[in-house]
């Protein structure tokens, strides 16, 4: 199966509403070890990615989402704009020049996101960030490829690595941005960034799962 820039708009579309579904237990996150506003700032970013690909209707997956980093950096000022922004032009940089993408190469998407918060956030795992919901997820797919596992494996294997790691972030203290001025008393709370993380990456798994 080909997808097109119209699959992955959609993709994006089903994202968006979502994190919109979660924004509040975002929020209420983000509150614990931030400013309690994560939630809102990823629901403004995916709508406005919504918005402009509604508007635009870009012709290659590599349109869709260079049209995400641009209309999400604009709509949030956060530090997730940039990282979010580095992960969606990685990932249509693993696109480019392409008309449509093998439903096989389309995990590729949740590789190259994670590749690009990587080299943004500069953040390793175990920093308590989003790194350690997206960094699994993409090892989690280099893994069940090697093996030779079929999509519906490695795509279960993604979801449950991100879903782990937003997890596993309730036992680490902060070392980067906020939260890391709380010290030890960010521990037993997960990190509302790899929650959120967590949430995309299942979506992006859930939508390629379906078709």
């Amino acid at each position: 199966m080909q997808l097109t820039a119209k699959d992955f708009t959609a993709m994006f579309r089903q994202i968006a509403t979502r994190i919109e579904g979660e924004r509040n237990h975002l929020c209420e996150l983000d509150g614990h070890i931030g400013d309690a506003d994560h939630g809102i700032a990823m629901e403004q970013g995916f709508g406005a990615i919504v918005k402009a690909l509604d508007t635009s209707e870009p012709a290659t997956p590599t349109d869709v989402f260079n049209t995400a980093a641009k209309s999400f950096l604009n709509a949030v000022g956060a530090s997730s704009g940039p990282l979010y922004a580095t992960a969606f032009l990685r990932a249509g940089a693993a696109f480019k020049g392409k008309e449509t993408v093998e439903i096989d190469e389309a995990p590729s998407v949740i590789e190259a996101m994670a590749r690009g918060v990587a080299e943004r956030g500069k953040a390793e795992l175990g920093d308590k960030t989003m790194i350690d919901a997206w960094k699994p997820a993409a090892i989690a797919i280099e893994q069940a490829r090697a093996a030779g596992k079929p999509l519906a494996d490695v795509l279960a294997a993604a979801r449950k690595a991100a879903e782990d790691g937003a997890e596993a972030t309730k036992t680490m203290v902060a070392s980067k941005g906020r939260s890391s001025r709380l010290g030890e008393r960010s521990l037993g709370h997960m990190d509302p960034g790899a929650a959120s993380a967590a949430i995309i990456v299942a979506e992006i798994c859930d939508f390629l799962s379906s078709l």
